[in-house]
């Protein structure tokens, strides 16, 4: 699988000069929570796991940074409802439960 790439406010994989895959997320400024507003995969990585992977990936960025994430995009609100152990990062404002 391709390497995911950090750009601002977006985590994606690209190749061939095009965005394969993406999941956006945005600062509240008003809690400092993330955003996660988008999340976007090429017909050629569909199937194989890469959103998935990109919600962990900006779970892990957000642990790193100590925020917390409301999810919006509804791929994202699934894998926190399926992924308990994203509760940690989860705002209390945050949609899935």
């Amino acid at each position: 699988m391709e390497q995911i790439e950090q750009g601002e406010g977006r985590l994606y994989i690209a190749g061939d000069g095009k965005n394969l895959a993406e999941i956006t997320y945005r600062l509240e400024e008003a809690t400092g929570n993330w955003i996660v507003d988008h999340t976007y995969v090429s017909e050629e990585l569909r199937g194989q796991g890469t959103a998935e992977k990109l919600v962990r990936e900006v779970v892990e960025k957000a642990r790193e940074a100590g925020v917390k994430i409301i999810p919006v995009c509804p791929y994202a609100v699934k894998q926190f409802e399926r992924h308990k152990e994203y509760s940690d990062v989860l705002s209390g404002d945050g949609s899935a439960s």
